[in-house]
């Protein structure tokens, strides 16, 4: 297989796990449902409730299936050298973030607090690699 073929399968496996990450997070599914709420509102459609609720019910798989995929991107990213750190970093603050298990939501804070450190460090490793 190509190389650049390679990159892109990496890359897209990366990609997949930091957005099925971003749906654990129960925050981050409220303020996805606010916002398509707030969205179709502008257009005249009222909704009550919190349509997207059902997202709530399959959160652990979808941060289970992120977890997956970043392991599997870091054992690529081990043997094969082809895929971003920093993307690594970012996804990594995101499935930090987005912990969706009950036993821990009183600490959820806190997960969010260190995934948004680690995402924003990713996020400044690639801005400093950029500007070099």
């Amino acid at each position: 297989m190509e190389i650049k073929t390679k990159e892109k399968i990496t890359s897209s496996a990366g990609i997949f796990s930091g957005i099925t990450s971003f749906l654990g997070g129960y925050q981050v599914c409220h303020n996805v449902c606010l916002g398509i709420i707030a969205i179709l509102s502008i257009i005249g459609i009222t909704i009550t409730g919190m349509p997207l609720l059902f997202l709530q019910k399959i959160a652990v798989p979808f941060w289970t299936a992120g977890i997956i995929l970043l392991l599997i991107t870091f054992i690529m990213y081990k043997k094969k050298k082809c895929i971003s750190k920093n993307l690594i970093i970012i996804n990594s603050g995101i499935l930090i973030a987005g912990i969706p298990f009950k036993a821990v939501a009183e600490y959820s804070k806190y997960f969010w607090i260190a995934g948004g450190f680690i995402f924003i460090a990713g996020i400044i490793l690639i801005i400093k690699r950029r500007i070099k």
